[in-house]
């Protein structure tokens, strides 16, 4: 199967045990955290750990390039200057090192909250948090860097950062055009005031996105359909076809030319509505 399709899936046991809960599911694609993602201490990642984790990488035959980290909840890259910050920028630098370290080109990060500091210093300090990271990489590890930064847009939240698909064009604008592209979420997307329930609004979403940020830049998708409604703010994910966006919608988006080469990460809920093993199943018989 060529779509590259998957999860975020757990590390629990060790992150080389990743590798086997995608495959178990059907994943040809998966996204993992690297640690807790709920707190700011991390447990160290040893070698036999990272050996282990690309061992098996290898013999499931999913593509490096179909994987990606995501960053842990609690740093904020876009807040005012302060601990928080300081807490923040060391823990990016942290992911960059343990990306590099097993091997994975792609880390996912949220834009944050300007704190009521307003969306131009809350850009600013995202702008200088990347710089910070790249120079204290450097400085910390002495391999070269390979790992691409995806700014994934935000839902629209009070204060949020790059929930428009101008703010992702003037964010990257500010950044170097080497080491950074874009994971896009519709969830997200939706909750921030795209609509995305009709393939004719699909569309006309992607077409401004080429035109405004460019194709060349997006890298992955995550597929979650959405409690809210268009423009609701609201970051809350829901399955497949049972949202917001809806079955048209998912249609669309899975069989669009433009799209179908990226890797699709769901962070769907696993209850008793369905679990992951469901939700695969619809988007595989939406995808022509």
């Amino acid at each position: 199967m060529n779509f590259k399709i998957g999860f975020h899936v757990s590390i629990a046991k060790g992150i080389q045990n990743s590798v086997s809960n995608a495959v178990e599911i059907g994943c040809t694609a998966f996204q993992i955290f690297t640690r807790s993602p709920r707190g700011w201490v991390e447990r160290k990642l040893v070698d036999t750990e990272i050996e282990s984790f690309k061992t098996n990488l290898k013999k499931s035959g999913i593509q490096n390039n179909s994987i990606a980290v995501h960053m842990p909840y609690l740093p904020n890259l876009s807040g005012p200057v302060g601990e928080m910050y300081k807490k923040s920028l060391d823990s990016f630098t942290n992911e960059l090192i343990r990306c590099s370290r097993l091997g994975i080109e792609y880390l996912v990060i949220h834009l944050g909250s300007h704190r009521g500091k307003g969306k131009e210093n809350g850009i600013s300090q995202l702008i200088k948090g990347c710089e910070f990271a790249m120079d204290n990489y450097k400085s910390k590890y002495e391999k070269k860097l390979n790992v691409t930064i995806l700014l994934e847009n935000s839902a629209g939240q009070k204060n949020s950062v790059g929930s428009t698909i101008e703010e992702l064009r003037e964010i990257l604008d500010k950044l170097p055009k080497k080491g950074y592209g874009v994971c896009l979420d519709t969830c997200h997307a939706l909750a921030s005031g795209y609509d995305l329930k009709s393939a004719e609004a699909c569309e006309k979403f992607v077409d401004k996105f080429h035109n405004v940020v460019g194709f060349e830049v997006l890298k992955f998708i995550h597929l979650n359909d959405s409690k809210g409604d268009v423009g609701s703010h609201l970051d809350r994910h829901e399955h497949i076809g049972l949202g917001k966006i809806g079955i048209e919608g998912f249609k669309s988006i899975l069989n669009m030319n433009r799209l179908r080469n990226l890797p699709v990460i769901m962070e769907t809920p696993v209850d008793s509505v369905r679990d992951n093993s469901k939700n695969l199943e619809v988007v595989l018989k939406l995808r022509n």
